[in-house]
């Protein structure tokens, strides 16, 4: 008989991985060194970390297939290959002082490498924790958060230490043997495999009339063709447009609103990266208990008041604990996003629909910043954003609504046709 192997491994191999990808959110820490080494602007540095969030979403989106087809060891190798390619292939490109090359490596290249990464595991953490789909997932992704912590100082050190080039060098060889190891433990696994009791505990939930089973299993093609689908996709893309466009202008924000000092803000801003780390766990564990519909209400709710009150939130204390909440909400969106695919679509082709779901973050990730730009040239306050972004939310808070009813639909439908087949056995 096949060995079974330890999911928590499993889930620990995923960590591995999507630590080395989020190390993208660190990105900011070459800024200023590449701004006074080579004279480029600060807008073109940070194009590139633009570029690799756009290839992201997309690459997710077009190698979702392969990354189901393959299974999770080949594709987390792919990963492996294309990110660990594109930041060392980023010391070549600063070496030379080539932007154009710098684009491509950590944009394109980078970029399709964190896609790849992104989706591989959480497909399979899926199929392994079935009776904790929300811990498994938000584990992984809670990485993906909390990289920059880590990335992040140890990059500005090797900055100061061995040069931008040679940073990039290091750290490409670094996420390369990283990401090897935690991609050669995944896999899926063995067919018809269930953790221990939760057979017994599905029998005890049917027993009582509680259905748990999953509302379809759909292949991706299907899944787009459904109107959960987009519901799932603009909830999603409405959470990480505002998210993202706080997450670029918390610090000036902060100064303008609240008054803080740029010190207080800076500090602030490193804050922020624990409550979108921990709102991915926090959030994603939370939804095993109350449910994924229920859990994207409460983001709505928690945003809608947080970004009506920020305007108003002259107290350097209320408009910090109003960014926390916040961005506990935009990591915890990213976290519940897979395990609420597999309520929805089933786990058949989870990994191709989650690479689909993710378009909402490439097209959130250009929308978002530039959204909050034009509106800040126009009024010159973040208050008219903020009034906006609220507005945004009552959408994505009616879709949360919507999405409910089209679920409920479906339970009756399932519920329908198990009595109808109870029915027939009996009678058999």
């Amino acid at each position: 008989m096949e060995k079974v192997k330890n999911r928590w491994l499993i889930a620990a191999s995923a960590v591995g991985i999507h630590l080395s990808i989020g190390s993208a959110y660190a990105w900011s820490v070459f800024t200023n060194p590449m701004v006074n080494q080579y004279g480029w602007e600060q807008t073109q540095v940070s194009t590139a970390f633009s570029i690799a969030i756009f290839f992201l979403g997309f690459s997710a989106a077009f190698l979702g297939r392969f990354v189901e087809k393959s299974g999770p060891r080949k594709s987390g190798m792919l990963a492996v290959l294309f990110f660990g390619v594109g930041v060392a292939g980023s010391g070549l490109a600063t070496a030379t002082e080539s932007l154009l090359l710098l684009y491509l490596f950590y944009g394109i290249i980078g970029g399709i490498g964190l896609g790849i990464g992104y989706i591989s595991p959480v497909s399979t953490l899926v199929k392994w924790f079935p009776d904790r789909r929300g811990l498994a997932t938000g584990l992984a992704i809670m990485g993906f958060g909390f990289a920059a912590m880590i990335s992040g100082p140890a990059a500005a050190s090797l900055i100061e230490s061995a040069g931008i080039s040679n940073t990039f060098y290091i750290l490409g060889i670094i996420y390369f043997v990283v990401m090897t190891a935690s991609a050669q433990y995944l896999s899926p696994p063995p067919e018809g495999w269930k953790p221990k009791g939760f057979i017994e505990k599905q029998d005890a939930e049917a027993a009582k009339g509680k259905i748990t089973e999953d509302l379809s299993q759909l292949t991706a093609n299907e899944a787009i063709k459904t109107r959960r689908f987009w519901m799932l996709w603009f909830m999603l893309f409405i959470n990480v447009t505002c998210g993202i466009a706080i997450l670029a202008v918390a610090s000036p924000m902060g100064q303008e609103i609240a008054g803080m000092t740029a010190i207080a803000a800076a500090a602030m801003v490193g804050v922020l990266g624990l409550f979108n780390g921990g709102g991915r766990l926090g959030w994603a564990t939370l939804s095993d208990y109350i449910g994924r519909p229920n859990v994207y209400t409460a983001f709505f709710i928690i945003q809608i008041i947080a970004f009506f009150a920020l305007p108003y939130a002259t107290n350097p204390l209320l408009f910090q604990i109003l960014l926390f909440a916040i961005l506990t909400c935009y990591g915890g969106g990213f976290a519940s996003v897979p395990a609420y695919i597999g309520d929805l679509f089933g786990t058949k082709q989870l990994g191709a629909i989650h690479g689909y779901i993710l378009t909402a973050w490439a097209m959130a990730g250009v929308v978002g910043p530039i959204l909050l730009s034009l509106i800040y040239d126009s009024t010159n306050s973040y208050n008219i954003t903020m009034l906006i972004f609220g507005v945004l939310f009552v959408i994505a808070f009616a879709i949360s609504l919507w999405i409910r009813v089209d679920i409920n639909r479906l339970r009756g439908k399932q519920k329908n046709a198990t009595q109808k087949v109870g029915g027939v056995a009996k009678q058999a």
